[in-house]
């Protein structure tokens, strides 16, 4: 199996904290066979997926060349419940699988897969809760400022809310909409994100 062991950390003075997660995945490899290319993110937040390894792995998976992602702990990847449900949907539409060691999700299993499956949903609840907080302040300070709301998004109401939990997040328009598009979300007329398009649907 083909595998992309993803590495991360968040100073470039940690190589210490790359070699302790290529230790723990190389221990996995041994193991189960696996042949592994590394990516290495140095010096990056796992705050948003704008990071040019993960994009950079994403596009080798979404390409078939490897068929799953490793990661030793999973706040290497993500620390964003709603970033990591996107991951998750990402995989499962586009057929890769994802492992993390630390949490033991292998997606390669039908458990890794029922747990995957629960994630998901509990990251759409995270983003729904944000979603709807977030709303109701917008709405109330709209309605100080004496704004009358516009007609209702075209964009399906999961989407909106993941939106406006990243916004939440204080993501730009234009780190939304590279997620949005990396993850492989349609817009509302079926194109790519752009940020007018993000600022429009939530």
């Amino acid at each position: 199996m083909n595998v992309i062991g993803y590495l991360r950390v968040s100073t470039d003075r940690q190589d210490y904290g790359v070699d302790a997660q290529r230790e723990v995945i190389e221990r996995e490899a041994e193991r189960r066979g696996w042949t592994v290319h590394y990516i290495v993110d140095h010096g990056k937040s796992a705050r948003s997926l704008r990071r040019d390894g993960v994009q950079q792995a994403l596009s080798l998976l979404a390409s078939g060349e490897y068929d799953t992602l490793v990661i030793a702990k999973l706040d290497r990847l993500s620390r964003s419940v709603v970033d990591f449900g996107n991951i998750l949907r990402t995989a499962t539409k586009q057929g890769w699988s994802l492992i993390a060691l630390d949490l033991g999700i292998d997606m390669t299993t039908a458990t890794g897969q029922l747990v995957a499956g629960i994630l998901m949903q509990v990251a759409e609840w995270e983003a729904k809760i944000i979603g709807e907080r977030t709303k109701a302040a917008l709405a109330v300070a709209k309605k100080e400022r004496g704004i009358v709301p516009g007609p209702a998004s075209a964009v399906p109401a999961e989407v909106a809310n993941q939106i406006v939990a990243m916004r939440a997040e204080g993501l730009t328009l234009q780190a939304i909409a590279d997620d949005l598009n990396s993850a492989g979300i349609a817009s509302p007329r079926g194109g790519r994100w752009y940020p007018t398009t993000v600022r429009r649907a939530a």
